[in-house]
C-alpha cells in the first residue's frame, strides 16, 4: 500500500515541504531511502525500524521503499524520522485516518520517544506561511513553536500516542501559550555603565552608538575600559520588538543554541575569540549555518583585541557590514542569513599598548606598530561610524562618587527617545536607524546651513575623508541632533560628529 506523508526540510530560514512517499510490497525484506537523502537520513532507517518496535507494533518484512520528494532536492536532517515511521504505519493500516494539512515533524529515540529537533520554529512558521493548518512536533520543541499562530501545534511524545490521536483514539488540544508581550518594564542588567569611572568621553560615544545603532572602534591602552564599557553596551539598548524577537530566535534554533529557552527577549552579545576562522566568523559547512555575524543579528558583535584577529578574518566582515546580509556558496547549498549587527571593536595602540601613553613608555619600534596598525584596512575603517580614543582613569576618578555617576537605566531613556524618533521619521522608507540612512535619504534628512557645509568641507579635505566617511560623519551628526530632540542637524552636532573621525588622520 502506498502512503504520502509531509515533512519539511530548511534552507537557510526557509522551509521546503518535503513528501514522504512509502511503499511496502512483497519481495525480500528491504528498506530503500531515495530522493538525495544525506547521512542523517539514510541512518533513520535504523531508528525508525527499533522506533516501531519498541512501540508495540510488528516492523513488516517486506520490501519498503521511502521516496523524498522531490526527488531532485538534497534533504537533511534527522527530523524527517518520524514522518518516514507515520508513513510506513499509514502503508501497515495502522494509522488509519487522512491527514492532508499535516506536517510531521520529530527525531526517533530507539525507545519510541520524539526527540526534540534544531530549527523547529523556522519549519513551523514556514508551513504556516505556505498554508498548512497543522504541525505534529516533538513535546520538547511545543513552547519554541507556540508563539507561531493561524496554524495548530500538537506536541507529542511518543508513537504510541501519536497513533492513538491520529486515530482518534486520544485527544490532544492544539498547544498555545500566552502571546508574547513587549512590556514596559526595562531588563536589570548585571553589567551597568554606573561601574565605568571617569571616561566620560567613552561613555559619550556609547551613548551615541547605540541610538543610532552605529559601529565603533575603541582606541587606547590596557585597562583603560575599553572592554567594560563595550560588555554595558547591551544595558542601554532599546528592548527588542517582537518581530526583531522572532528573526534572532529562528536563527538560534537553526544553530542548536535554544536550550529550554523558547523565545530570546534580549539582544544578543557574541565576542568571539580572536583565533576564530572566516567559516566561525561568517558561517559555513557542507550545509551552511548560521556564523558569529548572524548570532548577533539585531545585537553586537564585539571584536575584543581587534589587530589580533587574522586580517583574511576581519576583512570579510565589509561585505556583511554594508549589506545586512550574508551569502554563503558550497556545493550542496547557497543560503542567506542576515547580519544587521552593531560592530564594537577595541584595540591598543600598538603592540606593546602604550604609544601615545602619557604614563607609559612604549617599547615598540614604528615599524612594529606600522605593521600592527596595519592589519586594519583603510576599507575597514572607513565602516566604523566612530572612532573614540581612551586615555587611562585617573586616581581621582576611582575615587568618584558612585551616586554621581549615571546608570545604564538613566541613559536607556535618553537612547529610547532617540529611537522613537528615528521609527516615527523612518516609517515609510523601511528603516529603523540612523545608520540604515541610504545616499538619497540622506540629502533628504541630513541637510546643513552654510556654516555646517563649511565646517565638513574643512573637515572632509584636512582628514582626508571618502565619500562614505563623509555619509557616516552626516549619519552620526543625525544621531546627536536626536539625542537632544533637535529636528536639523546644528553646528555644534556636526563638530562632535567629525571628532569621532580622527583616527582617519592620526593612524592611518
Amino acid at each position: 500500500m502506498l502512503s504520502k506523508i509531509k515533512t519539511c526540510v530548511l534552507q537557510g530560514l526557509d522551509g521546503s515541504i518535503v513528501e514522504v512517499e512509502t511503499d511496502i510490497s512483497r519481495g525480500l525484506p528491504m528498506f530503500n531511502i531515495v530522493g538525495l537523502p544525506d547521512a542523517s537520513i539514510k541512518e533513520s532507517k535504523e531508528r525508525v525500524r527499533t522506533a516501531i518496535k519498541n512501540s508495540g507494533f510488528e516492523f513488516p518484512l517486506s520490501r519498503i521503499t521511502v521516496n523524498l520528494a522531490p526527488a531532485n532536492t538534497r534533504k537533511e536532517g534527522s527530523q524527517i524520522d518520524l514522518s518516514i515511521a507515520v508513513g510506513i504505519l499509514t502503508s501497515m493500516e495502522v494509522v488509519k485516518h487522512g491527514f492532508e494539512d499535516t506536517c510531521f515533524i520529530g527525531e526517533l529515540s530507539l525507545d519510541g520517544n520524539i526527540s526534540r529537533v534544531d530549527g523547529a520554529l523556522p519549519i513551523t512558521i514556514s508551513l504556516m506561511e505556505q498554508g498548512l493548518k497543522r504541525v505534529i512536533i516533538p513535546f520538547d520543541n511545543r513552547d519554541e513553536c507556540s508563539v507561531v499562530k493561524n496554524i495548530d501545534i500538537i506536541p507529542v511524545k511518543n508513537i504510541e500516542e501519536l497513533v492513538l490521536f491520529l486515530n482518534g483514539e486520544l485527544a490532544i488540544e492544539p498547544y498555545t501559550s500566552s502571546d508574547y508581550l513587549i512590556d514596559d518594564e526595562e531588563e536589570n542588567y548585571y553589567d551597568d555603565f554606573a561601574d565605568i569611572k571617569g571616561q566620560y568621553a567613552l561613555k559619550r560615544a556609547m551613548e551615541v552608538a547605540a541610538a543610532g545603532h552605529h559601529n565603533v572602534l575603541i582606541l587606547g591602552p590596557p585597562g583603560s575600559g575599553k572592554t567594560m564599557a563595550a560588555r554595558r553596551l547591551p544595558s542601554i539598548l532599546p528592548k527588542l520588538t517582537f518581530e526583531e524577537s522572532l528573526e534572532i530566535t529562528k536563527i538560534y534554533s537553526i544553530a542548536g543554541l535554544l536550550d529550554n529557552k523558547s523565545f530570546i527577549s534580549t539582544r544578543p552579545f557574541r565576542s568571539p575569540h580572536h583565533t576564530t576562522s572566516a567559516i566561525s566568523l561568517i558561517g559555513g559547512g557542507r550545509i551552511p549555518k548560521p556564523g558569529e555575524i548572524s548570532l548577533a543579528h539585531h545585537g553586537i558583535l564585539f571584536l575584543d583585541e581587534l589587530p589580533e584577529f587574522s586580517k583574511s578574518v576581519i576583512e570579510v566582515l565589509r561585505q556583511p557590514m554594508e549589506d545586512g546580509i550574508v551569502t554563503i556558496s558550497r556545493v550542496n547549498a547557497t543560503l542567506t542569513y542576515p547580519t544587521k549587527f552593531m560592530l564594537v571593536a577595541s584595540m591598543n595602540p600598538c603592540p606593546c599598548g602604550y604609544y601615545g601613553d602619557p604614563i607609559h613608555q612604549c617599547s615598540c619600534s614604528q615599524k612594529n606598530i606600522d605593521r600592527y596598525l596595519g592589519k586594519i584596512s583603510g576599507p575597514l575603517l572607513d565602516r566604523m561610524d566612530i572612532h573614540i580614543e581612551v586615555t587611562p582613569v585617573s586616581y581621582n576618578d576611582l575615587g568618584e562618587n558612585s551616586s554621581n555617576v549615571e546608570t545604564s537605566k538613566e541613559i536607556r531613556e535618553r537612547v529610547n527617545k532617540a529611537r522613537k524618533l528615528q521609527v516615527e521619521r523612518y516609517k515609510n522608507d523601511n528603516i529603523f536607524s540612523n545608520s540604515q540612512l541610504t545616499t538619497k535619504n540622506i540629502n533628504k534628512y541630513c541637510k546643513l546651513d552654510s556654516r555646517s557645509k563649511k565646517l565638513i568641507k574643512e573637515a572632509f579635505d584636512k582628514l582626508g575623508l571618502s565619500a562614505r566617511a563623509y555619509n557616516k560623519v552626516l549619519k552620526v551628526a543625525r544621531t546627536i541632533a536626536d539625542l537632544e530632540g533637535k529636528e536639523e542637524i546644528q553646528y555644534n552636532h556636526l563638530a562632535e560628529a567629525i571628532q569621532y573621525r580622527n583616527l582617519d588622520r592620526k593612524y592611518w
